[in-house]
């Protein structure tokens, strides 16, 4: 499954809700952000990839300001990584396609 985006008003079913059956990973971002488009590829594939044990929401602060302040999102790219409704992992800035896969593979566990 392709990584999805979310919003303000939707954030609590497509995230808080569907991390109590699968983790979700929210990749907070903006459409200037260098960084953001840097693991943008790379977080795609990784969705894909771990589909059966992960979902990857993006949410684009830029147009949903609420959310990002509710969870301290104060530089991006943010991720968070929410399970059983709770924030269990963060990693902030861009890195490789490699690290971010075993950070999430390691939050998962």
């Amino acid at each position: 499954m392709a990584t999805f985006e979310t919003n303000d008003n939707d954030f609590e079913k497509d995230v808080i809700e569907a991390s109590k059956s699968k983790p979700v990973v929210v990749d907070w971002w903006a459409p200037w952000c260098g960084p953001c488009k840097m693991i943008a590829e790379p977080l795609e594939k990784i969705s894909n990839d771990l589909s059966d044990k992960i979902s990857i929401a993006k949410c684009n602060i830029d147009e949903n300001p609420q959310k990002p302040t509710v969870y301290g999102v104060r530089g991006i790219p943010m991720l968070l990584l929410f399970k059983d409704g709770e924030v269990v992992a963060q990693k902030v800035g861009a890195t490789s396609e490699e690290n971010l896969r075993q950070w999430i593979e390691d939050s998962i566990v």
